[in-house]
């Protein structure tokens, strides 16, 4: 088993970048040796970018599972091996510690022909993604993340060549997204030979926005959620046309799809909608604000609910995201998100320097207080948009401290209390 992280050998290689990363490689193959090297006895898919990838990976499974398949799936939401499924609580989509290839044995021992992994960034820099036989690629899109984290965008950018570059090794097929701008970079570097390109210029996708759903859900609704899901629904058709799946297991498939939670999750009622969203990066934020802009509602004034994660993350795109809601609300809220160590003042005087004038602005440091005032603001007609967060159970505080939270608990609950529903 892996050795202890406050071990004296793992405080010594925590010392220097370059043995912390070796540390990371040993207990990467370490594990893999220690489960006997799971991967070479299933298919395994890796799906990894910068936005998308949690919903691709629940779809492809959707669409496996439709069509008789066994399955294990590992994500930022949840892990699922055959039947057995559970909420991921650990607050990291790879986990450490031997998790993935101990995921990868029980998946292999429990019968499932595929597992379907979410590969991130910061996984693939602690190299969670070596010694893993990779069969399958995919990225859905790329644009400015963890650049702190990293370094630079250059380099997160390097990331995920890195791990299309060793699952091609290892003879996996590679798929890019052909709609989105920063592919050119990975198609000029890995050659357009070996990639399969997709895009949402596909029969079956476009039949996807006329597809009545299996569930009761508001006409509206479920138009605004189809057109902000098209390119997720393009990579995960892609992968089962590639994998032999028909097009009427697809179809079932999709229809029975309503989304993720915290994923255009939307709260129905009349005379206005609530909305709940996982974007946290400008390129997010836009196209989420556009989608529901552009949604059936055409007219509908945005009120939104705006927060920055802190402790040093991504500093850089809080002007970037004032900005973004500025050009596309009416309100802005600022509020918390995960402060950790730094002061929410402060990082809310970041997120507003990008909005400048002419857009009313608050700054509601409570959460809950913050939902509290927008649907205080809203009319018939608008749009209150909280994101950020998304389905995430905790608000990180100062001091290492967690809070229960659940964005669209507390927006039921605060509709529940004005008695809107």
């Amino acid at each position: 088993m892996p050795p202890q992280k406050n071990s004296p050998l793992a405080r010594f290689f925590y010392r220097f970048e370059f043995l912390r990363l070796l540390y990371h490689f040993c207990l990467s193959f370490w594990a893999a040796l220690f489960y006997h090297f799971p991967s070479r006895k299933t298919f395994v898919i890796g799906v990894t970018g910068t936005k998308g990838k949690t919903t691709v990976v629940d779809l492809v499974n959707r669409i496996l599972e439709t069509a008789g398949k066994k399955t294990a799936v590992l994500s930022s939401l949840y892990f699922k091996i055959g039947e057995d499924r559970e909420e991921n609580l650990t607050e990291n989509t790879m986990p450490g510690r031997f998790f993935v290839q101990g995921f990868l044995d029980r998946a292999v021992r429990a019968g499932c022909g595929y597992a379907v992994v979410e590969v991130t960034s910061e996984g693939i820099r602690y190299y969670r993604h070596r010694f893993i036989n990779w069969n399958l690629a995919l990225i859905t899109n790329l644009a400015p993340e963890h650049i702190e984290s990293h370094g630079s965008f250059e380099k997160y950018r390097e990331a995920k060549l890195d791990f299309l570059k060793y699952a091609a090794a290892k003879g996996a097929k590679i798929f890019l997204n052909n709609d989105d701008q920063g592919s050119s970079f990975f198609f000029n570097q890995l050659g357009r030979e070996k990639i399969t390109a997709y895009s949402i210029a596909d029969r079956l996708v476009e039949s996807f926005l006329t597809l009545t759903p299996s569930q009761a859900i508001d006409k509206s609704t479920n138009l605004l959620f189809k057109k902000f899901n098209l390119s997720n629904v393009a990579a995960a058709v892609a992968i089962a046309k590639y994998l032999g799946v028909g097009e009427v297991e697809i179809i079932m498939a999709l229809k029975g799809f309503n989304g993720l939670p915290g994923r255009m999750d939307v709260i129905q009622w009349d005379p206005f909608q609530f909305i709940v969203d996982y974007a946290h990066t400008p390129e997010s934020l836009e196209k989420f604000y556009q989608t529901v802009k552009e949604g059936p509602r055409q007219k509908t004034k945005l009120i939104c609910i705006l927060g920055s994660a802190g402790g040093g993350r991504d500093k850089w795109k809080r002007p970037a995201m004032g900005k973004i809601a500025a050009n596309y609300c009416e309100s802005i809220i600022l509020t918390n998100e995960d402060p950790y160590d730094e002061d929410p003042k402060e990082i809310l005087k970041d997120i507003r320097v990008g909005i400048g004038d002419g857009v009313l602005v608050l700054e509601v440091l409570d959460r809950r207080e913050a939902i509290l005032k927008a649907v205080e603001l809203a009319n018939a007609g608008d749009s209150v948009v909280i994101t950020g967060k998304g389905s995430e159970p905790y608000i990180h505080v100062s001091d290492g401290r967690k809070i229960a939270w659940s964005d669209k608990g507390v927006a039921e609950e605060v509709l529940e209390m004005k008695k809107l529903r």
